[in-house]
C-alpha cells in the first residue's frame, strides 16, 4: 500500500491479523482481549461518568471485550452493571474466561429500563465479522442504548455496522466514542457506518507488526500532497501543464469559471475553456486569466455542431475537465457521448458531462487516456441505473462497481469521499462540512485537473485533489467564520494553503 495511504482493513483482513498474532507469532489470544478490554475501561474512565456504567455484552468475543471492562472499571472504583443479551450457557473460549474472571453479577430484565440513567454505557454486543441485520435480543438492546442519554463508548465497531462496509442493514449502536483495536476499519470511515462511530480512536493492543495481507483500503493522509511537483527556477506555463475545460450553458457560465480559476490555483501552468459562442463574452469579461475559445451552433449551449471546437481546445492539453455547467439540453449529451472517448488527455468528467453517460458507462471504456469520474450519490445513481438510497446505502460498492464499468477512478463525493479504480479503494477521513455549498463540486474538478496535469500517476493525484479540496474547505470555514457562510469561490481562494502539506488539518 502507498505510504500515503493508512491501512482499512475488513472483517476478513482483521481475521487474518488476529490469526497470525495468535498461531504464528504465539502472542495469547487472553492477552489481546485484556489490552482491548484495558483501551476501552480507561476510555470510559475518561469520561468521568456520573452515575453507573452499564456494559452490554454479546456471546462472542466482543462480549468478551465487555467483561474485561467491566473487570476493569470495578477495580478502578466505579459502580458496573453487565447486561448480557444471551445465557451464559452461550459463551465460548475467551468469553467464557472472562465472564467467569469479570466477577459482579449480571442484570437481567428489560433492557430500556436497566440503561436509563446510566453515567455511560458500553457496547459490546457485536464485533467486527458482523453482518446483516441484528435480530433479537440485539436489537432491543440497540434501541435502548440508542434511547438512553448517556455517552455511548463501542468495543471496536458500534454495534451493527458492517466493518467491511460501512453498511447499515438495521438498527445500529450510535457511539459518542469508538475504540478501535490495532487498526481502523473501512466501516468507520464509509458512511453510513461513519455516522455510527462518533469519535474514533484506534489502539494497540499487542499485535506485533509486519503482519501478512493487504489492508480493504487506505485512508487519504496529507503526506500524498508532497508527491505534487513544485515550480523551480526553470518552470514556466507550459511545464507546469495546460487544463482545457469544456462546458457552460445559459445561465451556468459560472461553473466553468470556478472550474478553471481552481485548476490554477492548483498549479496549471494556464487553462482554456470552450463555452458556447454566444456566453463567450461573459466569460472573457468575467475571468481575465483564462483562454476562452467560442464554440458554434447552440443556443446558449454546446451542441454536435461544437464538435471541431471542442476538440482542438484539448489537443494540447495535459489534463481537462468536460461537464461543468453543460445543461441537460440532448444536444450537449450527444455531443459528450461523442467526443469524451476521443479526448487524449487525462479527463475529469463531472455534472452533467456524467449525465450524459447515464447507464451507459461502457461507453467510457474506449477512452486511452485516464479518466476520473465525480459523482454525487444521485449521480451516481443514474450512472448505474439505481436510486441514489440504494448508492449511500453501499457506497464503497456502489463506486467499485462503476469503475470497473467504466474503466475508471471513481470520486463519490460526500463527508466520507471515496476514490477508486475498482481495485485500489481509498477514503477522505478529514470532515468539511462548508463544502455542502452550491459550486464546490466545480472547485474539485479545477483541482483534480491542475493536479493530474503535474502528476506521473493519476489515482494518487486524484486522492491529493481530494485531500487538498476538503482542507480549503475546512481553512475557508476557519477564515469566513461558519462553515454555513462559504461559498465556492472562498474554497478556491484556500486552495493554495491546502496544497502544501503542513497546511491547516484541523
Amino acid at each position: 500500500m502507498d505510504l500515503w495511504l493508512s491501512p482499512l482493513y475488513d472483517a476478513e483482513g482483521m481475521r487474518g491479523v488476529d490469526r497470525w498474532a495468535i498461531e504464528e507469532r504465539e502472542v495469547p489470544s487472553l492477552e489481546l482481549m485484556e489490552a482491548a478490554g484495558r483501551a476501552v475501561a480507561e476510555a470510559v474512565a475518561g469520561l468521568a461518568p456520573q452515575g453507573p456504567v452499564r456494559v452490554v455484552c454479546g456471546k462472542g468475543n466482543n462480549g468478551g471485550d465487555g467483561f474485561v471492562v467491566a473487570r476493569l472499571l470495578r477495580e478502578m472504583g466505579f459502580e458496573v452493571d453487565v447486561l448480557l443479551l444471551w445465557s451464559p450457557e452461550e459463551l465460548r473460549g475467551d468469553a467464557a474466561v472472562n465472564y467467569e474472571r469479570s466477577g459482579g453479577e449480571l442484570v437481567e430484565g428489560g433492557l430500556a429500563g436497566r440503561v436509563e440513567g446510566s453515567g455511560a454505557v458500553v457496547d459490546a454486543i457485536f464485533g467486527t465479522g458482523f453482518d446483516g441485520a441484528p435480530r433479537e435480543p440485539a436489537a432491543e438492546a440497540i434501541g435502548a442504548i440508542n434511547g438512553c442519554r448517556a455517552p455511548v463508548v463501542a468495543c471496536d465497531i458500534a454495534s451493527g455496522v458492517d466493518a467491511s462496509s460501512g453498511e447499515v442493514a438495521g438498527d445500529a449502536v450510535e457511539a459518542d466514542v469508538t475504540i478501535s483495536f490495532h487498526a481502523a476499519k473501512v466501516g468507520q470511515r464509509v458512511a453510513p457506518g461513519k455516522w455510527h462511530t462518533g469519535e474514533l480512536r484506534v489502539v494497540a493492543i499487542g499485535i506485533p507488526p509486519g503482519a501478512p495481507g493487504e489492508a480493504a483500503a487506505g485512508e487519504i493522509a496529507p503526506s500524498v500532497l508532497d508527491l505534487a511537483p513544485r515550480r523551480g527556477p526553470h518552470s514556466n506555463k507550459f511545464s507546469s501543464g495546460q487544463v482545457a475545460i469544456a462546458g457552460g450553458s445559459r445561465g451556468l457560465t459560472g461553473a466553468v469559471r470556478m472550474a478553471s480559476l481552481a485548476a490554477i490555483r492548483a498549479g496549471a501552468g494556464y487553462a482554456t475553456v470552450a463555452v458556447p459562442s454566444d456566453l463567450e463574452m461573459v466569460f472573457e469579461l468575467a475571468q481575465p486569466e483564462v483562454m476562452s475559445v467560442g464554440c458554434p451552433g447552440g443556443d446558449g449551449c454546446l451542441v454536435p455542431a461544437s464538435e471541431k471546437a471542442v476538440l482542438r481546445t484539448f489537443e494540447r492539453a495535459a489534463a481537462g475537465i468536460f461537464g461543468p455547467g453543460l445543461g441537460k439540453d440532448p444536444g450537449s449529451f450527444e455531443l459528450a457521448r461523442s467526443v469524451v472517448p476521443r479526448i487524449e488527455a487525462p479527463l475529469v468528467l463531472d455534472a452533467d458531462g456524467l449525465n450524459a453517460f447515464a447507464g451507459r458507462l461502457g461507453e467510457l471504456r474506449a477512452r486511452q487516456a485516464p479518466t476520473v469520474l465525480t459523482p454525487h450519490a444521485g449521480e451516481l445513481g443514474r450512472l448505474l441505473e439505481r436510486d441514489s438510497a440504494e448508492v449511500d446505502a453501499d457506497r464503497l460498492a456502489s463506486a467499485r462497481e462503476a469503475a470497473e464499468a467504466a474503466g475508471a477512478i471513481v470520486v463519490l463525493k460526500g463527508d466520507d469521499t471515496i476514490v477508486t479504480d475498482g481495485s485500489r479503494a481509498a477514503v477522505n477521513a478529514l470532515s468539511a462540512p462548508a463544502l455542502g455549498t452550491a459550486g464546490s463540486g466545480d472547485v474539485l474538478s479545477g483541482v483534480a485537473a491542475g493536479l493530474l496535469a503535474r502528476m506521473d500517476e493519476p489515482f494518487a493525484a486524484t486522492c491529493a485533489a481530494v485531500m487538498a479540496h476538503a482542507r480549503a474547505g475546512r481553512d475557508a470555514a476557519a477564515r469566513i467564520g461558519a462553515a454555513e457562510s462559504v461559498i465556492a469561490t472562498d474554497v478556491i481562494d484556500s486552495v493554495p494553503l491546502a496544497l502544501r502539506p503542513d497546511g491547516p488539518v484541523e
